[in-house]
């Protein structure tokens, strides 16, 4: 009975998105923090920066590389992530007849604690974890995913019924299986909360020098200790994880502000355009400026 009726709910999902969503690409939507994207064709790893967030397929398969580690899902699992957090990912099901479709629903960590304080009487993990979660997908959280997705056709009613309907689904993902490694980062003072509140001081100054000391006594660490947690949520260390940040936000400068390189790289914190340069072929595989010509040469041919 279960599996009928989750095979209903992605069914109708599948619909809504295909009404709604612009191929190719990402759409923005008139409920608040609701996303779609849709693709016709399989891509190869691309870049991209995790905000916390629920996203779910609807037709298709993504592979998602965070660090050193891969992870597949479909639309048996959804994706939390917690943090921001940088990452590959690769559309390996999509085509013509059958396009990748998904949804991403954002949300602060805010929204998540005032659910806890209100329901929760579970302890935190004590150690961190990973700032990805992958759940198994169920009726009872396609249920309220659907009744947003279904407020697009009611647009009177999104203003008065998202907010409710968003703190429904999440009530739902935190009383899930991996609950405990959502709560993690809502509550205030665990370990995982001071790690996701250094994560966002090194977004928030990306320019700047990353003096590992100096963020640990920010959220009351060991040099060491600070250094092992960040690794264990992100696989990163956090020097590489301004490095991706950078990056990504330099390719991003590049394409929509049409910056030239060198200024981007001193604009991202690097003192040496050359060795930004040499950095950015190694992420993307191409030096500034062949990539993003690479990019648009694509987009034009689409």
């Amino acid at each position: 009975m279960e599996n009928e009726l989750m095979q209903l709910q992605q069914d109708e999902l599948k619909r809504l998105i295909e009404k709604h969503a612009h191929c190719e690409g990402r759409t923005n939507t008139d409920v608040p923090s609701l996303y779609f994207f849709c693709t016709a064709t399989p891509t190869e790893f691309l870049h991209t920066l995790y905000e916390p967030s629920l996203c779910l397929i609807a037709q298709g398969s993504k592979a998602v590389g965070l660090g050193d580690e891969m992870f597949s899902y479909d639309k048996n699992t959804y994706l939390i992530s917690s943090v921001h957090l940088p990452a590959r990912v690769q559309i390996q099901e999509a085509s013509a007849q059958k396009p990748y479709l998904s949804l991403q629903l954002t949300f602060s960590m805010d929204e998540v604690w005032e659910i806890l304080h209100e329901v929760d009487d579970e302890k935190s993990l004590q150690q961190p974890e990973r700032g990805l979660y992958f759940g198994e997908n169920s009726s009872l959280l396609l249920d309220p995913i659907l009744r947003l997705v279904r407020l697009l056709d009611h647009p009177k009613d999104i203003n008065m019924l998202s907010p409710m309907i968003t703190r429904e689904i999440l009530y739902r993902i935190v009383q899930d299986k991996g609950g405990a490694i959502i709560r993690q980062f809502a509550k205030n003072g665990s370990l995982a909360q001071r790690i996701a509140k250094a994560i966002t001081m090194i977004k928030n100054d990306l320019a700047e020098p990353l003096r590992i000391e100096t963020l640990a006594h920010e959220v009351a660490m060991s040099a060491s200790s600070f250094h092992h947690h960040f690794k264990r949520v992100t696989t990163m260390s956090p020097l590489q994880f301004q490095k991706s940040l950078r990056l990504q936000e330099a390719r991003r400068l590049l394409m929509v502000e049409e910056m030239e390189a060198s200024n981007v790289a001193f604009k991202v914190g690097y003192e040496s355009p050359s060795q930004f340069s040499r950095e950015y072929a190694r992420l993307f595989g191409l030096p500034p400026i062949r990539d993003v010509k690479r990019i648009r040469e694509a987009f034009e041919s689409a």
